[in-house]
């Protein structure tokens, strides 16, 4: 019963994750693909139960107000690494994470938005904090 129970779970998971809208980011010539959160129960689910990434693809967190925001890694089994960005699309601060641990990793100034991808995804390409992201409009104003 264990086993059906945990299925249907992995079964719905994996099913709120196919109805997420995708959008097209840029941080200079590098593309990302990123899933789209922003409802709070999405926000709430993020990437938790993940055993992978596309190579460019990624989770952008949507959030109703600029504040300082925080992420944790509760049930999430990749590492990865999170941008905050601002209003305008800007990063604000980057930080890399640890799978599976509860330890908060915030924005260090109020944030609109948060990009989680592959850790050391934003490193390897030279992306840092004061760099600003492109998107589809009414993103990054």
């Amino acid at each position: 019963m264990r086993v059906l129970i945990a299925l249907a779970v992995a079964f719905v998971a994996a099913a709120a994750h196919a109805e997420l809208p995708v959008v097209q980011l840029s941080a200079g010539m590098h593309l990302i693909r990123a899933e789209v959160a922003d409802t709070f129960p999405t926000r709430m689910q993020g990437l938790m139960h993940r055993t992978s990434l596309a190579p460019n693809g990624g989770m952008l967190f949507v959030f109703e107000h600029s504040e300082i925001h925080c992420m944790w890694m509760k049930n999430t089994l990749i590492p990865l690494s999170v941008a905050f960005l601002d209003e305008r699309g800007a990063i604000i601060n980057i930080a890399d994470m640890q799978p599976q641990t509860e330890q908060t990793h915030c924005a260090a100034r109020p944030a609109r938005y948060a990009l989680e991808m592959t850790r050391g995804w934003f490193a390897e390409r030279g992306v840092k904090p004061g760099a600003r992201l492109r998107g589809p409009e009414p993103l990054f104003r």
